[in-house]
């Protein structure tokens, strides 16, 4: 059995989600500590507000590209995305680098960072293959019309 590039494409991108959210504590590490996960001045303040609608927005994208992955077969939208991936790929880089810099190191958290990075590139990889495959569809129907 062949396994499609959108399933590729999806079952990276949900890895790559469970990994983030395990980096950013947003609920399963509090609570497997018997910790609230509410953040009391979240909403108080716009002190914490903007960085939980980045967080939302970093979140929100990859989720909203599985969706149009599985429903969506444009040449466009298959570059869109493929654009998208390097874009995270870029921003796992830099947020390696900034985890570095914090002080002290928290070397589980660099650890999963840099497989997130590695699983980015995965994603690159097999979305620029499916990017690919669709130039090389055409070609083979246009060689088939002329043949």
């Amino acid at each position: 059995m062949t396994v499609s590039y959108r399933e590729k494409i999806t079952t990276l991108w949900a890895v790559f989600l469970l990994g983030t959210l395990f980096h950013t504590q947003l609920g399963l590490m509090p609570l497997f500590h018997n910790q609230s996960v509410a953040m009391s001045d979240a909403h108080e303040t716009g002190n914490i507000a903007w960085i939980l609608w980045l967080m939302l927005g970093f979140f929100a994208v990859p989720m909203m590209a599985m969706i149009a992955t599985l429903f969506t077969d444009s040449k466009r939208y298959r570059s869109l995305h493929f654009g998208v991936t390097v874009f995270y790929s870029v921003m796992n880089f830099f947020h390696v680098v900034a985890d570095l810099l914090v002080k002290p190191i928290a070397w589980y958290q660099i650890a999963l960072m840099v497989l997130l990075f590695v699983i980015g590139l995965l994603l690159n990889l097999v979305s620029f293959q499916w990017v690919r495959e669709q130039a090389k569809s055409k070609l083979r129907q246009e060689h088939q019309m002329t043949s």
